[in-house]
């Protein structure tokens, strides 16, 4: 985890704008982004340190360094939520490789909660935004989205998906941007990396977008759709944790005027 905390430092240093983060630019900088030794005088480390940090070293950065590095890289609510979540769990000695097969179903009671919401588009995902279970509103929504399917797959490689999101471009990048803090936190799983793996072989925009390394979470919001039968409307949506399985989330959609 180590390795994975260090390469996500480097991304954010090197995407920081120096005079953003106060200092003078003087003459051609070779390099993107700050200087390893700017990075380290501005959070108040040494540049060994910060060094070791970013090679994967077993370094333990306590939470009022990697607060100070969060500030010296104007990092998001989020980005230093992922950065702390690395942090914790590369300090733990017994995380070991996630059981490949532990979010891959849904219990009964979960599955059968989207067909509950009627006319709502509703579905179930596992750690990897596969398809879990889904309402028949929501494969009518989400055209060729099926059970045994996967979310950001759909997104990135089915056709209808650019159709279907009025917004696609912000809404690849966000659902990119979880599927990275997801990689961060799970880097040796094995549907991690074979989703992974498939994506990059099958889109230009993950190959193109996956190293830059943004990070969000799952959060309720709106999204423009082309509804087939109702064209194009805002739909409210929000996502919910299985109480049992935290890295399965219930995802449902309002449907202007539905019960």
């Amino acid at each position: 985890m180590g390795v994975e905390l260090g390469a996500f430092l480097r991304s954010r240093r090197e995407r920081t704008d120096p005079a953003r983060a106060g200092l003078p630019i003087t003459g051609r900088r070779r390099t993107p982004g700050l200087r390893r030794e700017e990075l380290a005088l501005l959070a108040g480390i040494s540049a060994t340190w910060l060094t070791y940090l970013e090679q994967g070293r077993d370094v333990r950065p306590s939470a009022q360094v990697l607060d100070a590095l969060a500030r010296a890289l104007h990092m998001t609510s989020a980005e230093q939520e992922h950065m702390h979540r690395l942090a914790a769990e590369g300090a733990a000695s017994d995380q070991g490789v996630p059981d490949p097969d532990a979010f891959e179903q849904a219990a009964p009671e979960v599955a059968g909660v989207p067909a509950l919401l009627g006319a709502n588009p509703a579905y179930v995902t596992g750690l990897c935004y596969d398809v879990l279970a889904l309402n028949d509103a929501a494969a009518e929504l989400f055209e060729g989205m099926k059970p045994d399917g996967n979310v950001v797959l759909w997104m990135f490689t089915e056709p209808a998906a650019r159709e279907v999101l009025f917004d696609w471009e912000p809404e690849a990048r966000h659902i990119l941007a979880r599927l990275r803090a997801i990689a961060g936190r799970h880097p040796d799983h094995p549907r991690v990396t074979r989703l992974v793996a498939d994506l990059t072989e099958a889109s230009p925009e993950m190959r193109q977008w996956w190293p830059l390394y943004d990070i969000q979470f799952s959060r309720a919001g709106h999204k423009r759709v082309r509804h087939p039968r109702l064209g194009v409307i805002t739909m409210a949506h929000t996502a919910f944790h299985v109480a049992e399985r935290p890295e399965q989330t219930l995802v449902v959609y309002r449907l202007p005027g539905a019960e």
